[in-house]
């Protein structure tokens, strides 16, 4: 019987810490997902506003295929300089990766990295010459642990999830034979998260253990197809993002990896309503720490731990704004 593992987080997942650091003058934040070793790592993006950095690595055929740290940001294309800070942070403890070692050369660490647009979000953003977005990612790598806070936190800090408060959401699943899958979001969607005129997530089949909230939808609900319930009315282009990272302790190859971050995308679609939208940057990153091995029948399992991939997501989606609102309501 497969269920949560013990913090029902991302890092259930053995060998994965989580750091986040938050700015609340600027309202915004960045969380960053540290593998203790180079972790196989591939991405899907399939919003049509991404914004992202060190992706064409993770696409197949390229020299290096491990890397160091994922990072989340807020703040746009701003904030993609918060893996700047986590580089630093590696380098300084010695990680990255060298074709050869030589005397007085830095090994360069792999940071990929995605973004969510907060900027209209409210917060101070006259930040003057430098943006905060290096000193907030060297931050969130020191802080990296197995336990960190979900809701306002982190690359959801600022984030709105249609007329809700966004949030950072993570979740996990353990099944009998050892497999851990873990996801992590920051929901800052256009979509809305809930179902039309109900408290009810859309992800509400996938709830375990009642973790955002247990509301279910009336018996005579009736879907229509075009009512999104709280969507944001009035997007821009730009103004909307997803961005996540699944984790498993299941040894994937890059080519493998990649399939079940495509299948994990479904997980926004379960959680979302609408998804991947000319304004969304929706991505998904996903790790392979290897620490369990790869039956014969790989396919079956590539299938199977993308299916909990999904899932796991769209719970991780949910719980973040479920957390961020209960927050706001108290």
């Amino acid at each position: 019987m497969t269920a949560p593992g013990k913090r029902n987080l991302i890092t259930d997942v053995s060998g994965i810490l989580v750091g986040q650091a938050e700015d609340s003058a600027v309202r915004t934040g960045v969380t960053v997902i540290v593998p203790d070793r180079p972790a196989i790592a591939a991405v899907c993006i399939a919003g049509g506003g991404p914004g992202t950095r060190e992706t064409d690595l993770l696409t197949g055929g390229r020299l290096v295929e491990g890397v160091d740290a994922i990072c989340l940001s807020g703040g746009s294309a701003f904030g993609l300089a918060a893996a700047d800070g986590v580089a630093s942070g590696l380098k300084t403890d010695g990680r990255g990766f060298s074709l050869v070692a030589r005397e007085g050369v830095p090994a360069t660490p792999i940071v990929p990295a995605a973004i969510l647009y907060d900027l209209a979000n409210g917060g101070d953003k006259n930040w003057g010459q430098a943006s905060p977005y290096a000193g907030l990612g060297l931050d969130a790598y020191r802080d990296a642990g197995s336990s960190f806070l979900l809701g306002r936190a982190g690359a959801g800090y600022g984030a709105l999830a249609g007329v809700h408060a966004g949030g950072t959401g993570s979740a996990s699943i353990m099944t009998d034979d050892g497999i851990t899958v873990g996801a992590l979001a920051g929901v800052n969607c256009f979509g809305s998260v809930r179902m039309p005129g109900t408290d009810a997530y859309w992800a509400w089949p996938y709830e375990l253990n009642g973790e955002f909230g247990g509301a279910r939808p009336p018996a005579d609900f009736v879907m229509d197809p075009e009512d999104w319930g709280g969507a944001k009315v009035n997007p821009a282009l730009g103004q909307n993002t997803t961005i996540a990272c699944i984790a498993t302790d299941l040894s994937l190859t890059q080519e493998e990896a990649r399939r079940v971050a495509q299948m994990a995308l479904s997980g926004f679609s379960r959680a979302i309503r609408p998804v991947f939208a000319p304004f969304d940057g929706d991505a998904v990153f996903v790790l392979s720490t290897g620490r369990v091995d790869m039956p014969e029948n790989w396919p079956l399992m590539v299938a199977r731990v993308g299916e909990l991939a999904a899932s796991t997501l769209a719970r991780a989606i949910a719980r973040g704004v479920h957390e961020a609102n209960q927050e706001q309501d108290v």
